[in-house]
C-alpha cells in the first residue's frame, strides 16, 4: 500500500501543463524538501530578478504572485506567442538555482552539502527545487480569477507570517491595494489584468 508521501510524489509527477487560449495558470512551486529557503532578502531579490526576466523572455505577464519561505505561488498570464508552461518555469527555476549553488559555494557554506544529492556513486546534483512541475491550474472566469488572487495574498496572513496580506513585502497584494504608489523595485513587476478578466464593481 502506498503511503500518503508516496501518493503525493505520484500526484507530482501526474501533473500536466495544460496550454488553453486565453487561461491563466496558477502555479506552485517548492524549496527542496520544501525547507525554508526563501528566508533572507539576497535571495528573494535574485527570485525576483529571475521571475521578471523569464517572464519578459517567455512572453507571459506576472498577474499576482507570493513568496513564502518555502514555496511560491505564481499566476500568469500567457501572451500570444508565449512558450510553453514547462519552459517558463524551468528558465525561473534553472538560472536561480545555479546563482545560489554559487554563492554557496563562494562561502562554503555547509547548506550546499545539505543541498547537494548523490544520485548514483559518483554522480551528484545540487537540488534547491523539488523535483517535479509543481501545480498548475488553469483558470479563466472572472471569479475563480478573483479568488485565485486572494488565495495568493493570503497565503502569509494564514502562516502567521503577518497580521495582513499588504504587510507582507514579498507579494502583489500591496500593488493591488495601492495601484497608485511606486512599485518596490526588489519585487517582480506585475501587470494588469485585461478588461475581460476583471470582475464589474
Amino acid at each position: 500500500m502506498m503511503s500518503q508521501s508516496d501518493h503525493k510524489r505520484a500526484h507530482r509527477k501526474r501533473v500536466k501543463h495544460i496550454h488553453e487560449p486565453g487561461h491563466l495558470h496558477e502555479l506552485t512551486f517548492s524549496c527542496y524538501r520544501r525547507l525554508p529557503l526563501l528566508t533572507n532578502d539576497l535571495w528573494q531579490v535574485m527570485l525576483a530578478e529571475s521571475i521578471d526576466r523569464a517572464i519578459e523572455r517567455h512572453h507571459y505577464r506576472l498577474i499576482a504572485f507570493v513568496l513564502m519561505p518555502e514555496h511560491v505561488h505564481l499566476l500568469v498570464l500567457p501572451e500570444r506567442d508565449a512558450s510553453t508552461i514547462s519552459k517558463l518555469l524551468f528558465a525561473i527555476k534553472r538560472p536561480y538555482s545555479y546563482r545560489i549553488k554559487q554563492l554557496l559555494t563562494e562561502k562554503k557554506s555547509p547548506l550546499l552539502d545539505k543541498l547537494t544529492i548523490r544520485q548514483r556513486p559518483g554522480v551528484t546534483t545540487f537540488r534547491y527545487w523539488q523535483e517535479g512541475p509543481g501545480y498548475d491550474r488553469n483558470i479563466f472566469e472572472p471569479k475563480t480569477i478573483e479568488a485565485s488572487i486572494q488565495y495568493i495574498h493570503e497565503n502569509p496572513v494564514k502562516r502567521g507570517l503577518s497580521q495582513r496580506a499588504i504587510d507582507w513585502k514579498w507579494s502583489s497584494a500591496r500593488q493591488f491595494v495601492f495601484p497608485d504608489q511606486q512599485p518596490d523595485s526588489d519585487l517582480p513587476k506585475v501587470d494588469s489584468l485585461p478588461p475581460n478578466y476583471v470582475l464589474p464593481n
